[in-house]
């Protein structure tokens, strides 16, 4: 069936010939039940969607044309329905689909997080959105489509674009001080990724267990789980990763955040890095670095990265999710040489590479300098978010702590007892609309104790992990005097 091109409308204006075949059914009805057959498919289609509100309709020449059925019957179908409301004519302007049934179709959902716009949300984990460099970006977009080979479009090499995996060595190398081989680096639709294809290829090895930092990101257990691995929490103390239950535990894969530890804020130190490896070496084990926010340190320069000390015993792995947005799905995962092949096969299998208009539009980005800038930017933003919410803490909580180093987008702050206990705390001020997050809710294998370095606290102290980077400091003045006020 072709669109209607009669006195109802030009070429174009009918909705096309898919959409017609439902109404097949009903021209072949038997002639007594044809004009009732054809009435209620129409309803039908309309009611379900299939037909959207404003979609014109052929002229009834001809679509009793291409039913094969008098033209008097799809009149009748016409102005009943048109009556019932769920077509709409006017007097030489076609028969269109009404939009009395707008309500009846089903709507999708979104099931992105969200936070109301009245709420002050320290949950942690978000950059600063509206510093997303909008124009920037345009532009990179604008010279990789008007540059890219016709090639280029065609499926990617699985590890991804060699122009961005050679630009992401090169700032790897220049910022976080890894051993950045090209050949080794493979982009990924962010750090989860990166960890499902790492645990993946790992039990196919025989790997069963994988050790995660207690308190850590509430994530592990699941990602692991679906790689058929069992997430082992094991502690930290003030150095990092406790070495003591990490031999005793006996995984041969350890996920670590070493730079600045999720979510204690700790670094860990340069002692603790050392033992780090020298388990991996004496296990034949392997350590996952996730280097989330490695590139935020507001007192010193950044820690360098863990992988540099050793690239055989540690795959590397960021993303773009706290320096650019989340949204982007954008990462790198460097591995071992012993591990590459599997995990470069694992990720074609998966799906066949990420999608290359992206990945050139970043490639242009890095090597244009306008990422160095963005975490420039984002960078002065921060520091100055982090100083405000130190400061409103210290005047609307005196005697409060923040610890962890002044780095990445969140800070631990230990309120006193006064405050306490916890449960009562999150009650009121969720009552006032702040949104947080304790640190025992970051704990895998019991209660989390006090922040790394600070010994045991008392059972009314109350430990919040706020994140503070998408807040302007007004909203973080407002959120932390709104719990004042609350408690």
């Amino acid at each position: 069936m072709t669109p209607s091109t009669g006195p109802d409308g030009p070429p174009g204006s009918a909705a096309g010939s898919a959409a017609w075949e439902l109404l097949l059914p009903a021209a072949s009805a038997p002639a007594r039940a044809r004009g009732r057959a054809l009435q209620e498919s129409l309803r039908d289609a309309v009611r379900s969607g299939r037909l959207t509100p404003g979609t014109r309709l052929p002229s009834s020449r001809d679509l009793a044309a291409d039913l094969k059925v008098s033209r008097g019957l799809v009149t009748e179908a016409y102005e009943q329905l048109t009556a019932e409301g769920y077509l709409r004519s006017g007097q030489g302007a076609g028969t269109w689909v009404g939009d009395a049934v707008r309500a009846a179709r089903p709507r999708p959902r979104d099931l992105a997080p969200r936070s109301p716009a009245d709420r002050v949300d320290f949950v942690p984990g978000t950059p600063d959105l509206s510093l997303f460099p909008r124009s920037a970006w345009a532009a990179a977009q604008r010279g990789v489509l008007a540059d890219l080979p016709h090639e280029s479009l065609g499926y990617p090499d699985p590890r991804g674009l060699p122009g961005l995996r050679t630009a992401l060595a090169e700032l790897l190398a220049r910022r976080r001080g890894v051993v950045a081989d090209p050949e080794r680096i493979m982009v990924v639709s962010g750090v989860a990724q990166a960890t499902s294809l790492l645990a993946s290829v790992l039990h196919a090895r025989g790997t069963r267990t994988a050790g995660v930092e207690d308190p850590g990101s509430p994530q592990h257990h699941a990602l692991y789980a679906a790689a058929g691995l069992d997430a082992v929490p094991l502690p930290l103390d003030d150095e990092g990763l406790a070495t003591g239950p990490l031999y005793a535990s006996d995984v041969r894969l350890v996920v670590t955040t070493p730079a600045h530890q999720f979510p204690t804020g700790i670094a860990y130190s340069a002692r603790r890095r050392a033992e780090l490896l020298d388990w991996a070496r004496s296990v034949d084990g392997l350590v996952l670095e996730d280097d989330y926010d490695g590139d935020f340190r507001y007192d010193r320069a950044p820690v360098g990265a863990l992988q540099g000390l050793d690239p055989e015993r540690v795959a590397y792995t960021g993303s773009v999710s706290k320096s650019l947005a989340p949204g982007l799905r954008l990462g790198w995962l460097l591995v071992p040489d012993w591990l590459a092949d599997a995990v470069v096969e694992r990720k074609r299998t998966t799906d066949l590479g990420h999608p290359t208009l992206d990945q050139a539009v970043f490639a242009r980005f890095v090597e244009r300098g306008d990422y160095d800038r963005r975490l420039r930017v984002c960078q002065r933003a921060y520091r100055e978010r982090r100083d405000a919410l130190v400061a409103a803490l210290a005047e609307h909580f005196p005697g409060s702590r923040v610890t962890g180093v002044a780095a990445g987008l969140h800070a631990i702050a230990t309120l006193p007892e006064r405050f306490g206990p916890e449960e009562g705390f999150l009650a009121r001020v969720t009552e006032a609309d702040v949104a947080v997050r304790p640190l025992t809710a970051y704990a895998h294998g019991g209660a989390a104790g006090g922040p790394a370095g600070e010994g045991p606290v008392t059972a009314r102290e109350v430990r919040l992990v706020l994140g503070y980077a998408h807040l302007t400091p007004g909203r973080i003045r407002e959120g932390v005097a709104r719990m004042a006020r609350a408690v």
